[in-house]
């Protein structure tokens, strides 16, 4: 007897063909005269951020589209980062701005995040744009989020009618998919660490999403059979390399498809992220011509 093969739902050639949509749209923009322009803000001397940013700033090279990085220093204050943004989102050249973190000990995210200028919000971190997106309006939704969505659809993964079982309740990730798997008629279950067993919201559902920042929080015995798995996990092992919050070893072979860590949610996340800025450059071109 054969053992069941649990497909990968792998997200780069998937972010292809986003970057691709990018390049191409961020090409009209240059025709009608707008250079679409992406601005990120860090303050952090972690490397791995660094890394990140770096390869941000590479991807938004290739696809035509401007990237200021703001390189504040670990020791920036509040006030100087208040400042930045503020000045950021008043400023017409830049069309999407990300709030890169960790930030210096100290620092409140949650006032900084409030001053990014919804239009130039293209990673969904101010909490206006989750309130936009509660309500049905036109918002950017955090990335990582619309990346788990646009896998299943890549995919064909049904979602209209289906269970989904998100384990992770954080504004970033497990709130906004919640809302946009709400808006394909899903039935949505968000778990947590007051849920309960987690076998008992896992279980029963047709898709589960874990983006809870644990290693290994799922595993084989919280799955059964054809669940589609997508892991947005993305932790660090003291060798330095990069694990889910699946134990993908004992999914496998119960499951009937699981996003693969690294090169899954991830790829996805930051060509979208390319999208959001040539998207919120299109908005906002209408209004500097009337301005």
């Amino acid at each position: 007897m054969s053992t069941p093969t649990t497909r990968a739902l792998s997200g780069k050639a998937l972010a292809g063909v986003i970057r691709q949509r990018a390049k191409d749209e961020a090409r009209e923009l240059e025709n009608e005269g707008a250079h679409p322009s992406l601005a990120v803000v860090i303050a952090t001397d972690d490397e791995s951020t660094h890394w990140y940013v770096r390869s941000i700033e590479r991807a938004a090279e290739a696809a035509g589209i401007g990237c200021r990085v703001i390189d504040l220093g670990h020791d920036a204050t509040e006030q100087v980062l208040a400042n930045v943004l503020r000045d950021l989102s008043a400023e017409p050249s830049v069309h999407g701005i990300i709030l890169q973190t960790p930030l210096p000990g100290g620092v409140r995210t949650d006032a900084l995040v409030g001053l990014i200028a919804p239009e130039k919000d293209i990673d969904g971190a101010n909490p206006l744009s989750l309130g936009r997106l509660a309500v049905g309006q036109p918002a950017f939704a955090p990335a990582t989020a619309r990346a788990v969505v646009e896998i299943l659809d890549h995919y064909d993964v049904p979602v209209a009618g289906r269970s989904v079982a998100v384990v992770g309740r954080s504004a970033v990730v497990g709130k906004p998919l919640a809302l946009l798997l709400l808006e394909r008629d899903a039935a949505i279950t968000v778990c947590h660490s007051r849920s309960g067993p987690l076998e008992r919201h896992t279980r029963p559902a047709d898709i589960v999403v874990v983006a809870a920042g644990r290693t290994g929080l799922v595993n084989g015995s919280h799955i059964s059979p054809d669940t589609v798995v997508v892991d947005v996990g993305t932790n660090v092992l003291p060798d330095g390399s990069l694990v889910g919050d699946v134990d993908g070893a004992s999914v496998n072979g119960i499951a009937a498809a699981l996003s693969p860590v690294p090169g899954g949610v991830g790829s996805v996340t930051t060509a979208l992220l390319l999208l959001h800025t040539v998207e919120a450059a299109r908005q906002q071109v209408p209004l500097l011509e009337n301005a």
